[in-house]
C-alpha cells in the first residue's frame, strides 16, 4: 500500500489508544449511555467512535462528490487497517476484465504445505468506491488466518462503469481465476468467492450464474453483509439503522443514483437475488451479518432462501457491529474478532470441502446452521 500521511499514522494510532481503553471508559468519553437497539447492544468502542466522528465534524459521505468520496473512503480504510497483518508474500497482477485487463493483488498464507485454497475476494463499496487498497488489511488476515490465498480483484467502478460492466467484469474474472488457480499456487478444487457489501452482491451473482452452468462452481460462497434486495421493499433494520451507524439510508441511495441506470429493472437477480424463483445448485454459503446494519434482515432473509433451496449454510450475526466492521479490525477489537471468527469458518469449511454438496445438497435439505 502506498505510504500514509502523517495525518492518517496519527488518527489511526489514537484509534488504536482508544481501542485498548475498558469498555466502561470508552461509553463514557462518549457523551451518552449504552446504545441499545432492537435488543442489541452496541459495541463501546464503535460507540466511540461515532461520537467522535460527530464531534469532528466530518461531512456526511453522502454529501461529497464521487472523487471525493472515493478519497474519503481510501482514508478511514487507511487509519482503520491497523498494522499490516503478516502473509507468505503480497503481489500485484492483472486478471482479464470484461473490457480488458484489471488491476488485482494475490496473498499466499505463510503456512507449509499445499496446494492450498483460493478465495477469490471482492471488495466492498456500494459498486461506486473501494479498491485493493481499502481492503488490503482484511485481505491479509483472512489469508493468514484461514490459511488461504487470497486474489483481491479490482473491478470497474460506477459511475464511469455503471450496471452491469462491474457484474460483468467480475464475471470474466472469477471463471479466469478458476481455471488458473494451479498457476496461483492454489488448489483448482477448492477456489471460493466472497466479499464484503457491493462484494458479497457480486458474489452471489457469480454463484447464481455457476449454479446454471455458465462458469466454474465455487467450492464455497463467503457472503459479508450482503446487499440482496434493490427494489423498493422496506425492512424491519431498514427502519431501524436509516442513519447513524455507518451506512445510512441517504448513502445508499447516493450509491445507487451512480450505479444504477435510469429505468433498469431493480428486480433484476444480480441486483436482488432474493427476489430469485430458484436457488437451488448454488455452492455451500457463509452469510455473516450485523446487528446495526441496515442491510441485516435481507441477508439473513437470503440464508433462509438458499436454506430452503437445499443449500448449506452457515449465518452468523454480530449483533454489538455495523456494516463495514471488515475494514475496521486495526483499531477495533470486536470487529477484529470477529474477521478473526469468519477466517476460521471459511479453514473449516475449505477443509471438509469435499464433503459438501456443490450441487446445493440436492439429495440433503440444507440448513442454516447459526453460530
Amino acid at each position: 500500500m502506498a505510504r500514509r500521511s502523517p495525518r492518517v499514522r496519527a488518527l489511526s494510532t489514537g484509534a488504536r489508544l482508544l481501542d485498548l481503553l475498558p469498555p466502561r471508559a470508552q461509553v463514557r468519553l462518549s457523551g451518552r449511555p449504552p446504545i441499545v437497539v432492537d435488543g442489541q447492544t452496541l459495541d463501546s468502542g464503535v460507540q466511540l467512535t461515532l461520537a467522535l466522528r460527530e464531534r469532528i465534524g466530518e461531512p456526511p459521505p453522502e454529501t461529497l462528490t464521487v472523487a471525493r468520496g472515493r478519497a474519503f473512503t481510501s482514508e478511514e480504510a487507511a487509519i482503520a487497517q491497523g498494522r499490516p497483518t503478516p502473509v507468505g508474500s503480497v503481489r500485484d497482477l492483472t486478471v482479464p476484465g470484461a473490457e480488458g485487463p484489471l488491476k488485482a493483488r494475490l496473498y499466499t498464507t505463510p503456512e507449509p504445505g499445499g496446494p492450498h485454497p483460493l478465495l477469490v475476494f471482492l471488495h466492498g463499496g456500494g459498486f461506486v468506491v473501494g479498491d485493493v487498497d481499502t481492503h488490503d488489511a482484511p485481505c491479509r488476515v483472512l489469508c493468514a488466518h484461514a490459511g488461504v490465498n487470497v486474489l483481491s480483484v479490482e473491478y470497474r467502478l460506477a459511475p464511469e462503469h455503471p450496471f452491469p460492466e462491474y457484474h460483468d467484469d467480475v464475471t470474466v474474472a472469477w471463471k479466469w481465476a478458476a481455471e488458473h488457480a494451479a498457476e496461483l499456487g492454489a488448489d483448482p478444487d477448492r477456489v471460493a468467492i466472497g466479499g464484503d457489501s457491493a462484494g458479497g452482491t457480486l458474489s452471489i451473482a457469480v454463484a447464481h450464474e455457476a449454479a446454471r452452468g455458465e462458469v466454474p462452481q465455487p467450492a464455497l460462497q463467503v457472503l459479508i453483509y450482503p446487499a440482496t434486495d434493490g427494489t423498493e421493499h422496506r425492512t424491519r433494520s431498514q427502519d431501524l439503522f436509516s442513519d447513524g451507524f455507518f451506512l445510512t439510508s441517504a448513502l445508499i441511495d447516493w450509491y445507487s443514483g451512480h450505479h444504477w441506470p435510469s429505468g433498469a429493472d431493480p428486480a433484476d437477480p444480480r441486483r436482488s437475488p432474493l427476489l430469485v424463483d430458484d436457488l437451488s445448485g448454488n455452492a455451500p454459503a457463509i452469510v455473516v451479518t450485523a446487528g446495526f446494519d441496515p442491510l441485516r434482515d435481507e441477508g439473513e432473509a437470503y440464508a433462509e432462501r438458499l436454506r430452503e433451496a437445499g443449500v448449506p449454510v452457515v449465518l452468523r450475526r454480530h449483533p454489538s457491529l455495523f456494516h463495514g466492521f471488515l475494514n475496521a479490525g486495526g483499531v477495533n477489537r470486536a470487529s477484529r474478532f470477529a474477521v478473526l471468527e469468519l477466517a476460521g469458518m471459511i479453514r473449516a469449511l475449505l477443509a471438509v470441502g469435499e464433503h459438501l454438496d456443490a450441487a446445493g445438497g440436492r439429495e440433503q435439505p440444507g440448513s442454516v446452521e447459526h453460530v
